[in-house]
C-alpha cells in the first residue's frame, strides 16, 4: 500500500519511496512549455516546493521517476538543462542575513556545476548573473532558474517597515538581474505565498 506523502516536497523522493502522487505532469508540461517567466502565488502547503523539485529533474533529464507519468513519452529527455534552485525558507532577521542566505543558495549552486565562485562581498545579483551566464558557457544550453518562497524574507521582518524595506530593496536588486540576461534562459518560476 502506497504512503501519503505529508510533508514530503521532494518529487524523488516522493516517487522512489512508494508515496502516492497524483500525476499533475500534464499541467507542468503545459505550465513548462508556455512559459518562459512565472510566477506562482499559493497558500502555504499547497504543492509549490514540490512543483520546483518535479521541473528540476524533469530538466536534468531523469526519465526513470516519471515512468509511467503523462510527461514521460512527451518530454525530450535528450534535452537535458543545468537548473539553478534557490530556496528561502529560512527565518531572515534582517538584510544582512538575507545577503548570507543569497550567498549561500548561490555557493550551493556552484558548487553543484563545479564553477569557481565570485567573493563573499560582491552583490547576490551578480553573482547569480555570472553564475547564470557561466553554466550556459559551460554546458552550451540556457538555464532553467527556480526560486522557492520569494517573499518569505520579507514576512519575515514585515512588523519592522525599516527592515522590510531594507530587504525588499535587496531582494529586488537580486530578482532584477534576470531581465538583463534574458538570452541566456529558458525558464524561470518563482513561488511564494
Amino acid at each position: 500500500m502506497k504512503k501519503l506523502p505529508i510533508g514530503i516536497s521532494d518529487f524523488k523522493k516522493l516517487i522512489t519511496n512508494n508515496y502516492i502522487y497524483v500525476d499533475k505532469t500534464k499541467y507542468i508540461y503545459e505550465l513548462i512549455s508556455n512559459g518562459g517567466y512565472i510566477f506562482l502565488s499559493r497558500p502555504k502547503r499547497f504543492g509549490k516546493s514540490l512543483l520546483l523539485s518535479t521541473i528540476e529533474y524533469l530538466h536534468e533529464g531523469q526519465r526513470e521517476l516519471f515512468k509511467g507519468l503523462y510527461i514521460e513519452n512527451k518530454w525530450d529527455w535528450n534535452e537535458k538543462y543545468p537548473v539553478i534552485k534557490i530556496n528561502f525558507a529560512k527565518d531572515i532577521e534582517n538584510k544582512e542575513e538575507l545577503k548570507k542566505k543569497i550567498y549561500y543558495e548561490l555557493k550551493k549552486n556552484y558548487k553543484k556545476y563545479e564553477i569557481k565562485m565570485g567573493k563573499k562581498e560582491e552583490d547576490g545579483g551578480y553573482l547569480l548573473e555570472e553564475l547564470v551566464m557561466q553554466l550556459n558557457e559551460k554546458y552550451k544550453k540556457q538555464v532553467v532558474v527556480l526560486i522557492d518562497e520569494y517573499d518569505k524574507p520579507i514576512l519575515d521582518v514585515i512588523e519592522d517597515k525599516k527592515q522590510a524595506e531594507e530587504v525588499r530593496k535587496t531582494l529586488k536588486e537580486f530578482y532584477s538581474v534576470l531581465k538583463g540576461i534574458d538570452e541566456y534562459i529558458k525558464f524561470v518560476i518563482v513561488t511564494g505565498v
